[in-house]
């Protein structure tokens, strides 16, 4: 079973334009239901592999929501806390290309105050973290715990920093706390924007080859337009294109890879990052690929089910 922890939120999407004379040009917001974690349990569930999602989620009308699409998409939710603090909002702000910008509201909310739920289910094979669940206290504290203590027990571990800059007060610390979990982590999914951003600058592939070096067996590099790509000691070992399609936004891109991924690993009982060869990592990547152009054609975060997979093969 795939285990993620993190944040459950609502996006607030603009929609139609309102009435400029009333409202200054401004949009309708949409809510819809996301926040990385929650998308990364959302795609690998729905493409088949067992997942549960460990976080806390507001017992308000958008927590009700939230996990109302969890059960409808068959993510086991026995880990899940239930709180009376309100649901995470982030308001979302899309440029020409849809691509997206984000205005986050955080405080007291439910998500960030999750306590730690010990040892994990025995038939736990992996663990994906990441977002603001790594980003905000006291919660990160608890994510943290729950890493270095499945690392130790041999669950292959995955991270997704998914960076939010306006919520990161101090770069530096959050930084140098991003450079200890790499002895803890096996697989590290991130954007180049996000690489540049935590290497200052450096070259995406080249900072990867250092988290290699750190401890991480894998770094799956995504590079929007241009593909995907996978580093390993072995150098830059398989990069495979993006599938061409018309976007809608790229609001969930990045966390359909990472559940696509994790869910193709169950699929093939991978657990040893270090047995993947360059053929498998081909396929491993081009399955997560097809998975994220499904999800950036429609509005939204809406990773594809397990049929829809095979029907865009």
């Amino acid at each position: 079973m795939i285990v993620v922890g993190g944040e459950a939120l609502v996006d607030l999407v603009p929609g139609e334009p309102l009435d400029s004379t009333v409202d200054g040009g401004l949009r309708a917001l949409l809510p819809r239901l996301g926040g990385g974690p929650y998308n990364v349990a959302l795609a690998a569930a729905r493409l088949g592999a067992p997942t549960a999602f460990l976080s806390r989620v507001s017992a308000d009308r958008f927590g009700v929501a939230l996990v109302d699409r969890l059960a409808a998409s068959q993510v086991d939710i026995s880990l899940l806390q239930r709180g009376d603090e309100p649901t995470t909002l982030a308001v979302v702000a899309l440029d020409e290309r849809g691509g997206a910008q984000y205005t986050f509201y955080v405080e007291g909310t439910a998500d960030r105050l999750v306590s730690d739920p010990g040892a994990l289910p025995e038939e736990t094979t992996a663990l994906s973290l990441g977002t603001l669940g790594m980003v905000l206290e006291p919660g990160v504290s608890t994510y943290e715990q729950v890493l270095r203590r499945e690392s130790a027990r041999g669950t292959l571990t995955a991270l997704d920093p998914n960076i939010r800059e306006a919520l990161i007060a101090d770069p530096a610390a959050y930084r140098e706390r991003f450079a200890s979990w790499l002895p803890d982590v096996r697989l590290l999914k991130i954007s180049d924007d996000d690489a540049a951003w935590l290497a200052e600058g450096t070259d995406p592939v080249a900072a990867a080859k250092t988290w290699i070096e750190s401890g991480v067996d894998a770094v799956v590099l995504t590079r929007g337009a241009d593909g995907v790509s996978v580093i390993t000691s072995a150098g830059e070992l398989a990069h495979v294109p993006s599938r061409k399609v018309t976007v809608a936004d790229t609001i969930g891109a990045g966390d359909t890879v990472q559940g696509a991924l994790l869910a193709w690993l169950h699929e093939h009982e991978v657990r040893d990052l270090a047995a993947l060869d360059a053929s498998a990592w081909t396929q491993a990547l081009g399955f997560a690929a097809i998975a994220a152009s499904i999800t950036v054609s429609r509005s939204g975060a809406e990773p594809p089910t397990a049929a829809e997979m095979a029907s865009a093969v």
